[in-house]
């Protein structure tokens, strides 16, 4: 039987011109509004799995960012809370807006880790979460009791993820981890820049984030393992999840190392190039402005050189990229000096006619203002503030990957510090009024309540 939509589509197909092309876009109107009354009522892909998160800074959290499709609870110091709060720009109410960001969808605690009573805390909440993240210089948490062994014993199902620069084992374990030095370790720099050059970082920190993002993975497939294992007494169905941040960089190099091994080259910094891919480059237009082509693929080579009426550089021993490969000096020339005559919307109108794959390079500005970045829900506006005459609007990106059935959002910002400490301490761990009092007096857990 026909709902009132769908009878609505069916009835006017029988007038639309192109009734297959109407008929479509009416199924997916029908489609999209039905997923989107099943999301309003739709469980969370991660309900009733709670996280707890004791890193700080970026590696650790990001993790838990992407995790924050439900419940995390975050662990901070009384007073000073994650160092994040207070990196860079720092808003009108004191905190950073990367903090509000990276820490969406989390519940702020403050717990002083450097106390007996402090780590028993900790220890209660591990008891009762199914994840945990930490991101501190390995051995520490073993020096704290919370250790995976220990915390094993009361909790065998605990996903322990841990993420430091080289890992848990190792000569460099006790190494300090930092990103651009772990990426300089796993080959990253080396292959970025230009030859005879310094090696050029990205103005991000980009190995702790993939850091984070492998973090993530590892939990999610830890969490499925958990559903395979047979629970008893004695089994542990948890497991450590041991993330490097120079092995997850390294994990990104593609074919560097097996052409290593066959061949024994080196790969070296090859600028705006990729080397042995031709052509792929940054050409320089008529208004000063860069823009971005993709025409190694054999047919697209072709599309390509025919829009810039170098027919000439179609022939048979341009055919392949191999035989391209040879060539690149004169292609990338030829391309270059048609480019240099044209305004970056034009070569872009001209190549997106031709089908061969190009683009401007964005700066946030552009990105933020993009149309396909508007109509795919990229950007997110949340409010900062309890108070909304008080607050601000902040913009973070939405979640992704998307999600059509059980999609994330933004419920609230990153939380002032120690705004969730009556729901932790008083309705998860049930501490009784005058045990939270003694606790505050003696600097183990945060004055706000």
């Amino acid at each position: 039987m026909l709902n009132k939509l769908d009878s609505t589509v069916f009835l006017s197909l029988k007038n639309s011109k192109n009734k297959l092309g109407f008929f479509k876009r009416g199924f997916a109107a029908s489609r999209k509004l039905q997923i989107t009354q099943e999301n309003e009522k739709s469980p969370k892909p991660l309900k009733g799995i709670r996280v707890l998160e004791l890193g700080q800074l970026i590696a650790g959290p990001f993790c838990g960012t992407i995790l924050g499709y439900y419940y995390i609870i975050k662990v901070e110091s009384p007073k000073l809370g994650d160092p994040l709060r207070i990196w860079r720009h720092l808003d009108a109410d004191g905190v950073s807006p990367w903090f509000r960001s990276m820490s969406r969808n989390k519940k702020s605690c403050e717990i002083n880790l450097r106390t007996a009573e402090g780590k028993k805390l900790v220890g209660q909440l591990a008891n009762k979460s199914d994840v945990l993240i930490e991101n501190f210089r390995p051995g520490t948490m073993e020096k704290w009791g919370l250790g995976p062994d220990e915390l094993y014993k009361t909790n065998p199902s605990l996903i322990y993820t841990r993420v430091s620069g080289y890992g848990q084992t190792g000569p460099y374990a006790a190494k300090p981890g930092y990103a651009s030095v772990c990426e300089a370790m796993a080959g990253f720099r080396y292959i970025n820049g230009f030859p005879n050059q310094a090696p050029v970082r990205p103005n991000i920190s980009l190995g702790d984030s993939v850091a984070g993002l492998t973090a993530a993975l590892g939990v999610v497939m830890s969490l499925l393992a958990r559903n395979k294992l047979s629970s008893s007494d004695n089994l542990i169905t948890g497991q450590v999840v041991d993330v490097a941040i120079y092995e997850s960089i390294f994990n990104m190099m593609e074919g560097i190392l097996p052409e290593y091994d066959r061949f024994g080259e080196i790969r070296q910094p090859s600028g705006t190039t990729v080397t042995g891919i031709v052509p792929t480059n940054a050409y320089l237009c008529l208004d000063g402005k860069y823009v971005i082509i993709g025409g190694n693929g054999d047919s697209i080579y072709k599309r390509l050189m025919q829009a810039a009426g170098r027919d000439d550089l179609t022939t048979k021993k341009f055919a392949t990229n191999k035989d391209r490969v040879k060539y690149q000096e004169l292609i990338d020339g030829a391309i270059s000096e048609w480019i240099k005559t044209l305004t970056s919307k034009q070569v872009i109108e001209k190549l997106e006619k031709a089908d061969v794959p190009c683009g401007s390079i964005y700066n946030i500005e552009d990105f933020a203002n993009d149309n396909h970045v508007k109509e795919r829900k990229l950007i997110e506006t949340i409010r900062v503030g309890k108070n909304r005459s008080n607050g601000y609007d902040l913009k973070v990106p939405a979640f992704a990957p998307k999600l059509e059935s059980t999609p994330g959002g933004t419920l609230w910002a990153g939380p002032d510090l120690g705004e969730h400490n009556r729901e932790v301490f008083i309705n998860l761990l049930e501490l009784k009024e005058h045990d939270i009092k003694k606790l505050q007096d003696d600097g183990i857990i945060g004055k706000t309540l």
